[in-house]
């Protein structure tokens, strides 16, 4: 039997018999032509973590923090919607719909399914999160959509059709043409812009337009945009309706007193009136909840049944239950003339002097560990389908919903309290250990000669070094004299052969590295420096509990050569010191004057000191480029709060109080290591800033590391810093930042393109989120910069580049997470701030030809090599394994301008296979034109059937 409908009725007391009757409450209301029609839209929005974790909000635990339980809502809301069949509802986050689905027994399920094919229930957005957008990466962001899509197609048959991103801090082009219109949503809806351009919008009636978002693909990923004219809580007059709130409810029982139903009719009208002098066409929205509500989904729906009736006697508008999908068909039908908006809603601030720019880099280590895993899981996937899927042992599902918890909008932002930040931490901590035994297992099937599909139990016993990034790797930390030799074998994700340096602490200096093929490789020894070895004391017995015992003395780099979709096999040994062996770099330190003779690089790329030690010039011999350029460090002091505006900075605002320069200290003199595969300056910033600036051989680039901590505070002060570069290029106030990791938007400082901005924080006014790179050009050259993970990045005087790189601060911004933003990492009783480290990437173009290498290697940086290890004990490697693996077709390789993003085998044995075009239109002259890929060449060993064609996701 069906569920059973109930009238709810209400009490009217009939003036002249002084006695009351029942009557329904008429909620039936549809639209009305040539009225106002006001869409009632209940919704509740639950963070995936923000004060609580994800689990504490679902189950409803540690509420001293923030009473909110999300099962309460859910459990609620099924008998509150059977109550009426016009009630509606709609529901975001996958991440707690599934935690709830799945306990619920066949009745309950065949309920809710009855109420979503009925349109009653919508799920909207359809993620498992409601992901960020200015700290993600596109890819990223593609995969927790599809796991939220593919569960709600699966269980309901149904794709969601409208976005709903009503809380992240700003909004990307990317979200709009590719988490958009590219993935089949018909409208896209959301809140937080610049409160000067709401301002704006609000005279003009344009908060609804048509989002192109793409230069590209132009109108055909044009996506109607709705931006919400105060916030996406329910309209100003007191219309909150939780059990513990304090707006009047509506009281329509005579008998008693309050009675006040005229009251909140007027209320209810007045604020639709208000916000149709904004809006365009005679429809308007009224979000009806906010976070974390409807835990007693009744006490709503009461109310809202009693203003929809008592709405619609008075006559004067027309009040109906509604979705986002009933007002954007009407909007649809409304045949209206909408304005145009391009390029994105980067940054936002919500006054004058709280600009929402310090989340691009808050948590910095966090960010570094998402973006490190989302590379990970995009190799272990592939791994994963070439081993065959299986149900048994590990497979990569966990760190897939790890990272999708990771990218929701007060995750990956930083914007979370620290206790929230481990849980995600340890959430991804779980499915890289997982997901590396899968790889494990599956390089072992792959290298084992007569492995066959679906191998489940190889001998071959590989192991990954998880804290490499503190310089701290077992396997590679091995005995070499006892004649046992190290397997280095070396994964490559990319549709295309790579080249690269690989480098390994070890403790021996007699060291020698052959190929697959038995052939020498020219590799080098390069000594650890002590601010590395202090990172990894510090570290490794702060995570493993146990020190890490005896300290390797030399990182040993020696390049590589990997076929596209596979691997080769490198093996390290011992060897007498009077054979040919890895050659040891020259040590040279340099002071005072003579560094100005200083001079770095042996190919055509060479680095010029000046005499105060500090970097002064830039030359390319094979592209005749030659560059002025000083690279140094500054701190914003972070703003306490305590002036005439009390808005301090911290975890999402930058709100700096002046410019502090950071100088070198001249007493420490520079370190030269030189050899043949890499040259390396160290420098001693200051006592807590340490940086290495490296020259590959062969390679045009400059990579520079660079160690920040911990940050001092003991002058009272939180400090966010920063590096810049800075030459003599004539950039006009442009620069260029990539949205989410893809397409490149011009940025012009103290202005907008589509309203007159009123510059009251030149600084944090014009930092941008940069996810892939950030460029300047001048008409002759470009200088870019890319990244390793998400950071906040600006270009605030001409011919000028800086990113900030840490954040540590002591006073709460007051946006809600009520902390400051001060990690700290302890180990027994002592804490001290936390250490980050991290590397960014530096080179100078002639102008047109920068983003060959901005796209090309950001790949390689998103997508690093993936190495395993293993032990050889005398034999012969090739002779029970194959050292040399591709799974394309040995003389073919994807084009220069695509992709691979996903190989991907799922449940039913099906492959979800995604491949992206690299460039925009017009980016780069030959390199922007349509490309193919042969899927036959790309899996020579497999037949290919197409199931379906379908968008992005």
């Amino acid at each position: 039997m069906g569920p059973v409908r109930l009238a709810l009725l209400a009490v009217v007391a009939l003036a002249a018999a002084g006695e009351a009757v029942y009557i329904p409450y008429n909620t039936s209301a549809g639209v009305v032509a040539g009225k106002l029609n006001v869409h009632v839209v209940p919704h509740t929005h639950d963070d995936v973590g923000w004060l609580k974790t994800v689990d504490q909000y679902y189950v409803g635990s540690n509420n001293s923090i923030q009473g909110a339980c999300v099962q309460n809502v859910l459990d609620s809301l099924i008998p509150a919607l059977l109550k009426d069949e016009n009630r509606k509802f709609i529901y975001v986050e996958q991440a707690f719909f599934q935690r709830w689905w799945r306990n619920q027994n066949d009745m309950i399920k065949d309920t809710v399914k009855e109420l979503i094919s009925s349109g009653r229930l919508e799920l909207i957005n359809g993620g498992m999160c409601m992901h960020d957008e200015a700290t993600v990466h596109y890819i990223d962001m593609i995969d927790q959509t599809t796991l939220g899509h593919k569960f709600i197609k699966e269980e309901f048959g149904q794709i969601p059709r409208i976005g709903w991103q009503i809380d992240p801090f700003g909004h990307s082009a990317v979200q709009a043409y590719l988490l958009g219109a590219e993935v089949g949503f018909d409208a896209f809806y959301f809140f937080r812009i610049d409160y000067q351009d709401r301002d704006t919008r609000k005279g003009t009636k344009e908060l609804e337009v048509v989002w192109r978002g793409s230069k590209s693909f132009g109108s055909s990923a044009d996506i109607f945009a709705g931006i919400f004219p105060q916030n996406y809580e329910p309209p100003p007059g007191d219309f909150y309706f939780e059990v513990d709130d304090d707006s009047p409810v509506v009281q329509d029982d005579p008998l008693l007193f309050d009675y006040n139903v005229e009251e909140r009719v007027n209320g209810f009208v007045a604020a639709a009136l208000a916000q149709a002098n904004i809006t365009r066409t005679n429809h308007i929205m009224f979000t009806m909840g906010t976070d974390f509500k409807y835990q007693y989904a009744e006490s709503w729906f009461r109310n809202m049944d009693k203003l929809i009736h008592y709405v619609n006697k008075d006559g004067r508008i027309n009040a109906l239950y509604s979705t986002p999908s009933i007002y954007t068909d009407a909007k649809y039908a409304a045949n209206e003339q909408w304005p145009l908006k391009t390029n994105d809603f980067f940054p936002y601030a919500d006054n004058p002097n709280a600009y929402w720019t310090g989340y691009f880099t808050s948590r910095s280590a966090l960010k570094r560990y998402v973006r490190m895993m989302s590379g990970y899981y995009l190799a272990a996937r592939q791994l994963e389908f070439f081993k065959g899927k299986s149900k048994l042992g590990p497979t990569t599902d966990y760190l897939g919903d790890a990272l999708a918890l990771a990218q929701h909008h007060d995750a990956v932002t930083g914007t979370e309290k620290q206790h929230v930040a481990n849980d995600y931490a340890k959430r991804l901590s779980i499915g890289y250990t997982r997901a590396q035994e899968l790889v494990s297992t599956s390089l072992a099937c792959l290298t084992e000669l007569g492995s066959k599909p679906h191998c489940s139990s190889p001998t071959t016993k590989f192991s990954q070094c998880l804290l490499l990034n503190v310089t701290y790797c077992p396997p590679s930390e091995m005995d070499f004299s006892k004649g046992k030799s190290l397997v280095v074998l070396v994964y490559n994700s990319l549709g295309w052969k790579r080249q690269d340096v690989l480098r390994v602490p070890v403790f021996s200096d007699s060291i020698v590295v052959h190929d697959s093929e038995g052939r020498e490789v020219e590799s080098q020894l390069l000594p650890i420096a002590s601010a590395s070895l202090n990172i990894r004391d510090k570290h490794v017995k702060a995570y493993l509990g146990t020190s890490p015992g005896v300290t390797p003395k030399f990182w040993l780099a020696f390049p590589v050569s990997v076929p596209p979709l596979g691997f080769n096999t490198y093996f390290v040994s011992s060897m007498k010191k009077s054979a040919s062996v890895s050659s040891k770099s020259t040590v040279y330190s340099s002071q005072g004057s003579e560094y100005s003779s200083l001079q770095v690089g042996q190919g055509n790329l060479k680095l010029q000191y000046n005499a105060a030690g500090a970097f002064s010039l830039y030359s390319d011999s094979k592209t005749l480029i030659e560059a002025n350029f000083e690279q140094k460090y500054k701190y914003y002091i972070g703003q306490d709060g305590n002036g005439s505006d009390p808005q301090a900075s911290g975890a999402y605002i930058f709100r700096p109080n002046g410019t502090v320069p950071i100088k070198t200290d001249s007493q420490v003199p520079l370190t030269v290591l030189r050899g043949p595969i890499v040259d390396e300056v160290h420098q001693q910033i200051n006592s807590w800033i340490y940086q290495i600036t490296r020259v590959y051989k062969g390679k045009d680039y400059v990579e520079t590391e660079f160690i920040v901590g911990p940050i001092p505070t003991d002058d009272g002060n939180g400090k966010e810093v920063a590096t810049e570069i800075v030459t003599n290029m004539a950039t006009n106030k442009t620069f260029y930042t990539d949205s989410s990791g893809r397409d490149f938007i011009k940025r012009i400082r103290d202005y907008r393109s589509e309203w007159k901005i009123e510059v009251h924080q030149p600084i944090a006014g014009n930092y941008y989120p940069v996810n892939l790179g950030i460029y300047v050009e001048d008409g002759n050259k470009e200088l870019s910069v890319l990244v390793d993970r998400s950071i906040g990045g600006s270009s605030i005087n001409d011919g000028q580049i800086e990113l900030m790189l840490h954040r540590r601060l002591l006073h709460d911004d007051g946006r809600g997470v009520a902390e400051a933003l001060n990690e700290t990492v302890c180990l027994g009783n002592q804490c001290e701030g936390l250490i980050i480290e991290g590397k960014y990437y530096l080179k100078i173009d002639p102008q047109g030809e920068g983003s060959r290498w901005r796209r090309t290697f950001g790949q390689e940086i998103y997508s690093p090599l993936l190495l395993a290890f293993s032990e050889q004990d005398g034999g012969n490697w090739a002779n029970s394994h194959t050292p040399k693996f591709s799974a394309m077709d040995p003389t073919y390789s994807l084009p220069d301008n695509v992709a691979l993003l996903t190989l991907q085998e799922l449940e039913d044995g099906s492959v979800l296979l995604r491949f992206a075009h690299l460039y925009e239109a017009g980016e780069h002259k030959d390199l922007s034109a349509l490309a193919s890929v042969d899927l036959k060449r790309v899996f020579p060993d497999k037949k290919v059937f197409f199931e379906s064609l379908s968008h992005h996701i």
